[in-house]
């Protein structure tokens, strides 16, 4: 069952119309979670700090925020296994609307919870709970989305189309990052600090209610309906996944791929605003605008490369993308040292809105492609989320934690992003091209009976 490739290209029944719609659907509803997600991890580093986590000490405050950031990758791996079986056997489309309402409900909590010091420990431990739940609905949403997009591509456009749930992440960030930007220019830092940044998070309540709308009128992919046909389903996905050695094989090379990936996405979009205020003494202000400014050039460049994979191969793509954001990480902290505008502007620009859509364009399509459609949903969760537990939660911690233990400086962390970058290398040049689903119109080679094979003679 689990045992063979299925294909991942849409039926000949199904009309531009619905293909428009589920685009549409991936993306709104991407950036919605997206969007709620990552406003945690900016309030984290210049509010919650001082609100819930009072501390004599700065770092101290910062370090409990950021492990409260990191809490919600803990969870995802926990929701990615939910939803993921649920994905599997149920259908796509019925984890979307669950975790939209987990995450809209949530995120509107979250800007209610009173302070500690109106409530004491009970905020903080509020908050958590809130974090863990968002946590538990961006690990179930991730697969999900994609694999609408993926699952009703064209033939010979996996990688554009899976592009395109990923860029609600610079969509949500760009909104996130955005409304902050707009609130600090709108009132002053004590209001903002006192009421203001709550606006940002019961304003989730509108987006939810659009995505929803758009989400209730997709119909389940073709390539689930066709599994459903057929009675293929498997009984418990991640049972298989685990009994199966090439996908266990996937599953260790695609988490160790996506180190760099979640750690430069996380260094530069929310571990940057931290480092620039509370280290270099900067303003709040231009560093939100930067990552805006590199959220929306990367908005264009996800599905750029996304496509270039279609023509050049996903592993090769995804791997160039590694290199680059490693190499530019130096010139980017020099660039957040002179505490220049239009230099930091620059700097986030190259490495989070060019070199980061290197890899995340193709990221969906290659994950998709290593997994057959009955464990699908369950393999690639499992690899987005297990892996952004060390990839992407513990990055802002981490990075905080060399920076302090550096005394400001940022040697160990370019040491560290330079580690991931090779690591990441080596595990996606290692997964080979013709163990993965093949793209009957999209690959230079038939590799459907070598795939095929492959699988049949990895199962234990």
């Amino acid at each position: 069952m689990a045992n063979s490739p299925a294909p991942l290209e849409p039926a000949g029944d199904v009309k531009s119309s619905d293909v428009r719609l589920v685009v549409a659907s991936s993306v709104i509803g991407t950036t919605v979670e997206w969007y709620d997600f990552f406003l945690y991890g900016t309030a984290a580093g210049i509010v919650f700090n001082k609100l819930y986590f009072p501390s004599d000490d700065p770092l101290v405050g910062t370090l409990l925020a950021f492990a409260t950031f990191a809490l919600g990758f803990v969870a995802r791996p926990i929701g990615g296994l939910i939803f993921g079986h649920i994905g599997d056997r149920v259908g796509r489309k019925k984890t979307l609307v669950a975790t939209m309402l987990i995450m809209g409900v949530a995120t509107c909590a979250i800007g209610l919870v009173p302070t500690f010091e109106t409530i004491g420990l009970t905020a903080p431990i509020l908050l958590v709970l809130l974090r863990f739940a968002q946590g538990i609905a961006i690990g179930g949403e991730w697969g999900g989305a994609v694999l609408m997009a993926v699952e009703y591509a064209p033939a010979g456009k996996r990688g554009l189309y899976g592009s395109f749930p990923q860029v609600g992440l610079a969509l949500g960030l760009m909104l996130g990052t955005g409304v902050f930007a707009a609130l600090n220019v709108a009132m002053s830092d004590a209001a903002f600090l006192a009421w203001g940044w709550r606006i940002a998070f019961l304003l989730s309540a509108v987006l939810v209610l659009v995505g929803m709308f758009i989400r209730l009128k997709v119909m389940e992919t073709p390539a689930f309906r066709k599994l459903e046909e057929h009675e293929q389903k498997a009984t418990v996905p991640v049972v298989e996944l685990a009994k199966n050695a090439l996908s266990r094989r996937h599953v260790l090379l695609g988490m160790g791929s996506r180190l760099t990936e979640g750690i430069a996405f996380n260094a530069w979009a929310v571990f940057a605003i931290s480092y620039g205020s509370e280290t270099l003494g900067m303003s709040q202000q231009p560093l939100l605008v930067a990552v805006m400014i590199a959220a929306a050039v990367m908005i264009f460049f996800i599905p750029v490369f996304g496509r270039l994979s279609d023509r050049f191969g996903r592993r090769k793509t995804f791997s160039v993308g590694a290199v680059l954001t490693g190499l530019l990480a130096y010139p980017a902290f020099a660039a957040l040292g002179t505490g220049n505008q239009l230099l930091i502007t620059i700097a986030l620009v190259a490495v989070l809105g060019i070199a980061y859509p290197v890899m995340y364009g193709p990221q969906a399509a290659f994950y998709a492609e290593m997994f057959p459609t009955s464990v699908r949903c369950t393999g690639i969760s499992f690899v987005y989320q297990f892996s952004g537990i060390f990839a992407s939660g513990c990055t802002p911690l981490i990075l905080a934690f060399l920076v302090g233990t550096s005394g400001g400086g940022y040697g160990l962390v370019l040491l560290y992003l330079l580690g991931a970058t090779v690591l990441s290398v080596l595990c996606a040049l290692a997964i080979r091209q013709r163990n993965l689903v093949p793209d009957p119109e999209g690959d230079t080679e038939d590799v459907t009976a070598t795939a095929v094979s492959s699988q049949s003679r990895a199962a234990v």
